[in-house]
């Protein structure tokens, strides 16, 4: 009987463990909901005030690279370029919004013959993004992004 007294005494006392709730700080919580992230994309693209009408992700993000595209070959049609050779060159630009909405080019990729040819491309692609809409930043979980983008251009000059 005393063995019993003894053993059911012990698991009274070691079982009150059992029911003890285990708190969670916040840095533990936030490392846990930061694991959640996928950090690689945006809940909405940039858009400018001409594709505010553009309501689904995929539409958003062909707006925003239209506008782009299209006002850089515009403003490149309005240039007098005179190359000594033809200069046929995919460029890639690497364009960085900022979470104000700032859209600058970080990185411009071309071949040698094309900077030979084109001394002052990287002058005429930074004054092409001039007259740009108004650019909104992307948006991650109700936040206003940095984002970064790369936009290849093909370039054909006779």
């Amino acid at each position: 009987m005393r063995y019993l007294a003894f053993v059911l005494l012990f698991c009274f006392f070691y079982s009150c463990n059992y029911y003890e709730k285990k708190k969670l700080d916040s840095d533990t919580i936030l490392m846990e909901e930061l694991k959640t992230f996928n950090w690689n994309e945006v809940d909405r693209y940039p858009n400018f005030e001409n594709c505010e009408n553009s309501i689904d992700f995929q539409d958003s993000k062909n707006c925003f690279e239209q506008t782009i595209t299209t006002h850089i070959s515009e403003y490149f049609g309005t240039q007098n370029i005179i190359v000594s050779q033809t200069v046929k060159d995919t460029i890639r630009i690497d364009l960085l919004v900022s979470n104000s909405g700032e859209l600058q080019i970080s990185k411009i990729q071309t071949q040698e013959l094309t900077r030979e040819q084109l001394p002052l491309l990287d002058s005429i692609l930074t004054r092409s993004l001039e007259g740009l809409p108004k650019l909104y930043p992307a948006i991650k979980r109700s936040q206003q992004v940095q984002t970064a983008f790369q936009l290849p251009i093909i370039l054909r000059v006779d």
